[in-house]
């Protein structure tokens, strides 16, 4: 699997805004990891972990405990809070 060149950390910053509403969408139906947002969406894990960061700095999503010290963290909308 040939793997694509990095893109510069001024684009992947531009799509915050078109991919927090994608990736709102990906959480609604249940909390995730950031591989699984990645998977759905196609891009790779470290630019959807800069958009889930951002996300979650400014109260959109939060991480669900983790059972096990090294699971990964599932993250889930601030809404779903009360679902969960």
């Amino acid at each position: 699997m040939e793997r694509k060149p990095a893109r510069n950390e001024a684009e992947v910053l531009r799509d915050e805004m078109y991919m927090r509403d994608r990736i709102i969408r990906i959480l609604g139906e249940s909390p995730k990891t950031i591989l699984e947002i990645a998977g759905e969406l196609g891009y790779p894990p470290d630019e959807v972990l800069k958009w889930v960061m951002a996300m979650r700095r400014y109260g959109v999503i939060t991480e669900m405990p983790k059972a096990r010290a090294d699971d990964y963290y599932h993250y889930k909308l601030r809404d779903q809070e009360e679902k969960c």
